[in-house]
């Protein structure tokens, strides 16, 4: 039986960071495990080609179940299955989350991970093309960028939100989160640059790292309550892999929780519905599932230049040669963060716009130039669940999300449309918008928003809690990623953030992947 001291399970946005840092201790055998191939598809790596990789060989292709507060619809959930999971298959977008939340987590249980205690780790991993300062670092693994070659109509989207009365801000990972400007993302001079590219392809010589690919992983291996190892198929051939040390779990927020169960770990009463014992019978696997909702508002545009030219030959042609032109955008190249709600420090409400349509996940296309502000709730009150469908590890998990489970939920999103049409109709948008094409202005009233919201709402692709830190009674796992109950085991991933992060949920990954590995390495 093939042994190793380090077994990590997944190698995305926090994986292929707890990987990469451990093998730098020469003495500790690494093993990273990936479901998915290589990275190097032409569709990660052009940044606006993401969408191209939905319902590919490159997604799990996750499908809801029937949302009870979106009229009964099955929502379509892309999760990158390659190597360097979703940061190969996001918007690039880097954005780390709110003071606010972080301190929220640590006073509340999560010791440790205080803003001031967390920001390191997010210094660490990040080569900022902006150079090094007090928020940001200059050296790390993670490349992070402006856009290379920013669009006309995304700088007058900006400008229409500053008019409209929110501040200009030009770091939303610096002092102040609120405001308007452009996004960061994470590209190298040009193209994606994922987790996989970052921590792991330049260290693939060291001799006490072994990446598999390809390899699905059917769970755990226990003896006892102890991790010993992990169950593979790789190439058709079923497998145990020994662990000497610990087991890291980093599957993502739907396939870490399933991992778990599989293996015994969850609530007794539902792993019995599938002929599965119970070693340690903790409701909170699964439970406490959050996203951020989604509604994407486009309007046409005169504008010229827009993202509706992109596959142009000039532009193929201009990124093929130059890593330039439209093909470098991620669409989402201007952002904003503002509150709906009194009474809360933190925005509630996240806007990801660009100069382009963009609806239905993108399978959708429009006969006119347009541009795009979503809207994402970034302090969503409603919670989902993970569930097994069966006792088969290939069979796909069952997710409700519950999204707009919540008054409060609903009333935020009305006022995110009715406020990015005040973007729209400010004097640097008014000139270049023609029609509102979602929702339309047929929609009104507050009862004709809500109704066309349950209708048309999605989700912003961000994953998580679902095995967050907590108590034994609260959580799955304790401040150190240990899960309760078991030894030789940890979780690092989304799935562990004890609430949603006010944000894109790829940076506060990669900060999970740096902490968990300095706490293994130092014996924490």
């Amino acid at each position: 039986m093939v042994s190793y001291d380090y077994i990590v399970v997944g190698a995305g946005s926090a994986g292929a960071v707890v990987a990469g840092r451990l093998s730098e201790s020469a003495s500790a055998r690494v093993l990273l495990l990936d479901a998915g191939g290589s990275q190097k598809n032409l569709n990660v790596q052009i940044p606006l080609a993401f969408g191209k990789q939905f319902k590919s060989e490159l997604d799990w292709e996750f499908y809801t179940e029937p949302e009870p507060y979106l009229n009964g619809r099955s929502l379509f959930y892309p999760r990158g299955k390659t190597l360097g999971g979703c940061s190969s298959m996001n918007a690039m977008i880097y954005i780390r989350g709110n003071r606010d939340e972080f301190d929220s987590w640590a006073k509340d249980g999560a010791t440790g991970w205080s803003y001031d205690e967390v920001l390191p780790y997010f210094r660490k991993s990040e080569c900022n093309s902006r150079g090094e300062s007090a928020y940001h670092g200059g050296s790390g693994p993670l490349r992070i960028e402006d856009l290379r070659s920013p669009n006309d109509l995304s700088y007058a989207l900006v400008e229409g939100m500053v008019a409209a009365g929110l501040p200009r801000n030009d770091d939303f990972n610096g002092a102040e989160q609120v405001g308007a400007g452009f996004n960061q993302v994470c590209q190298k001079r040009g193209r994606r640059w994922t987790t996989a590219d970052a921590f792991i392809d330049p260290v693939r010589s060291r001799s006490n790292l072994t990446v598999w690919s390809e390899t699905h992983v059917l769970g755990l291996r226990l003896r006892g309550n102890r991790v010993t190892g992990v169950e593979v198929e790789r190439g058709g051939v079923r497998e145990t892999v020994s662990c000497e040390r610990e087991v890291i779990l980093s599957a993502g927020a739907l396939n870490t929780p399933q991992i778990l169960m599989l293996s015994g770990i969850g609530p007794a009463d539902h792993l019995a519905e599938h002929g599965i014992e119970a070693v340690v019978d903790n409701p909170n696997v699964g439970a406490h599932l959050m996203d951020h909702p989604l509604y994407t508002t486009n309007f046409e545009t005169t504008a010229k230049g827009t993202l509706a030219g992109a596959e142009s030959p000039v532009q193929l042609a201009n990124w093929f040669l130059r890593k330039r032109g439209m093909l470098t955008s991620n669409l989402g190249e201007v952002g904003a963060f503002f509150h709906t709600r009194s009474g809360e420090t933190a925005p509630d409400m996240q806007i990801i716009g660009g100069p382009g349509y963009f609806f239905d996940h993108g399978f959708r296309s429009h006969e006119r130039p347009a541009y795009v502000f979503a809207c994402s709730l970034v302090a969503p009150r409603s919670r989902g669940a993970v569930r097994l469908r069966s006792a088969d590890p290939k069979d796909k998990v069952a997710t409700t999300y519950n999204f707009l489970a919540e008054q409060a939920d609903m009333d935020a999103m009305v006022a995110a449309i009715e406020r990015v049409r005040e973007f729209a109709g400010a004097v640097p948008l008014r000139r270049l918008t023609t029609k509102e094409i979602n929702p339309g202005r047929e929609h009104r009233t507050k009862a004709e928003l809500e109704a066309v919201i349950r209708r048309e709402v999605s989700h912003t692709y961000h994953a998580a809690c679902s095995a967050r830190i907590g108590s034994e009674r609260t959580g799955v796992v304790d401040p150190q990623l240990r899960v309760h109950g078991v030894e030789g085991l940890r979780v690092a991933d989304a799935s562990v953030f004890p609430t949603v992060t006010h944000g894109n949920t790829h940076a506060p990954s990669v900060m999970v992947g740096e902490k968990a590995a300095d706490m293994i390495r130092t014996g924490l």
